[in-house]
């Protein structure tokens, strides 16, 4: 099939959105599409265009087989809601012409990413023009997020914002989102559940593995010359104003006394000023920019625990990307979610989840498992078997195939496992089940949050 697929990010964005567009698209010419995308330069998480890279001029590649057409896009030094929404709207008014010019082409299904929804109407209109099945892919929600964390404000622009993106949630002939409650979500906004598809995002389980032994970076940091073995606390990810990152400021604050236990930040992003301020002067703490994506395995296995920061007004607008890594490196997890989300109930099972932003419960986690390493192995292992079971980058992509040739051919796809249609009912059941019954399925009409 053709394939056109519309996102703000792409690679060689190393971590979120882009990591996982480019990923699928990939996978997708693998398995015998052709794949073309429109995109922007690489600037995330950095907030800054790649060397390299031209942030006014438009720039056609072929990478790994998938025909790649850049557009401009305006960076802000510091992202506000304001200068957000201005680069959002720099990429959509950039896009049209690239997106004009693939009318030719006449793909057969148009893909879009969210963020950025404002794209979302560019590639709709050339799906509508050329006779395409169109679909969007949620990877956040990102005018919930927006006016539930503050980025912008004010009830009449929110409800205004609301209506558009229910109308135009409408329109598309799939859409997708991560988890079983972020469709859910899609649902309540309008979407008709027949329409409605879980496409959770993947991890490589062969890549990431657990490691008997990761002395790379503990060498790298000095860790192994402490006086006392470390148990080390690893934060690696985007570093923005979603992960409520002084949370683990102020918990590596309340441990600085203890010789036994070191954080360890490895990301970039808008907030890690901020950490690195809150953090300075702590024996305790250790940073790291973003890492080659070769040594994600080896970065993943520093762990003894990972933490997951959440704010407690993300709730289900996300489903960090992050997770999969920690659960398929094997090491612990200790994250920040409240009862009945998603995050939750993945996480409660084969690790420790305390409450979005209580300092107190964070810590007391953390002296716990650093004292337990027996229980680490015991959550670690059940992680890696959850990522291996649910989260495979083989079985997500397969699955996404198959719906892919369903939605052209208008005939329904073999699930996993030979059955036909789609994944039945899910009423009754935790999130995380809902998760594992959803991968690779449509909604039923019956599912209700």
């Amino acid at each position: 099939m053709r394939i056109l697929i519309v996102g703000l990010n792409y690679a060689p964005e190393l971590t979120g959105v882009g990591k996982y567009s480019a990923e699928m698209a990939e996978a997708l010419v693998a398995d015998g599409h052709e794949v073309r995308v429109v995109c922007g330069p690489p600037y995330y998480p950095q907030w800054r265009i790649a060397a390299g890279f031209s942030a006014w001029r438009y720039r056609r590649d072929l990478r790994n087989g998938v025909h790649v057409q850049r557009v401009p896009l305006w960076v802000p030094a510091k992202p506000t809601g304001v200068s957000r929404l201005l680069h959002l709207a720099s990429f959509a008014l950039a896009s049209l012409p690239a997106l004009a010019a693939q009318l030719a082409w006449r793909p057969e299904v148009v893909m879009s990413i969210a963020p950025s929804l404002m794209s979302a109407p560019g590639a709709w209109l050339v799906a509508r023009l050329t006779g395409a099945r169109s679909w969007l892919h949620i990877q956040d929600y990102e005018v919930d997020a927006a006016f539930d964390l503050g980025l912008v404000q004010g009830s009449r622009a929110r409800r205004m914002a609301l209506a558009v993106e229910r109308w135009l949630l409408g329109r598309f002939d799939v859409v997708s989102s991560l988890s079983a409650k972020m469709v859910e979500r899609a649902i309540a906004k309008g979407v008709d559940p027949l329409k409605a598809y879980c496409l959770p995002n993947w991890v490589d389980t062969r890549a990431i593995v657990p490691l008997a032994h990761a002395r790379y970076y503990r060498r790298l940091l000095g860790l192994d010359k402490r006086a006392v073995p470390q148990t080390v606390v690893l934060y690696a990810g985007n570093m923005g104003s979603k992960q409520g990152l002084e949370i683990l400021a102020a918990a590596a604050a309340e441990l600085a006394g203890r010789p036994d236990i070191s954080f360890v930040f490895c990301g970039n992003g808008p907030a890690r000023a901020m950490l690195e301020a809150r953090c300075a002067g702590l024996p305790n703490c250790s940073f790291m920019a973003l890492q080659p994506a070769r040594q994600l395995n080896q970065l993943l296995n520093l762990a003894d625990i990972h933490v997951l920061p959440q704010r407690g007004g993300a709730a289900d607008l996300v489903m960090p990307s992050k997770l999969n890594g920690m659960l398929a490196s094997g090491r612990a997890i200790v994250a920040m979610a409240c009862a009945g989300t998603e995050l939750y109930d993945v996480v409660a099972p084969r690790g420790v989840v305390v409450p979005p932003e209580n300092v107190g419960a964070l810590v007391e986690a953390i002296v716990t498992l650093a004292a337990d390493p027996l229980r680490r192995a015991v959550l670690g292992a059940a992680g890696r078997e959850y990522a291996e079971r649910s989260l495979s980058s083989a079985s997500v992509l397969d699955a996404l195939s198959r719906k892919l040739r369903e939605l052209c051919s208008d005939e329904p796809a073999a699930a996993p496992g030979g059955d036909t249609g789609g994944a039945g009912g899910v009423s009754g059941t935790s999130g995380a089940l809902a998760h594992e019954k959803l991968v690779g399925a449509p909604l039923e009409p019956t599912q209700v949050d």
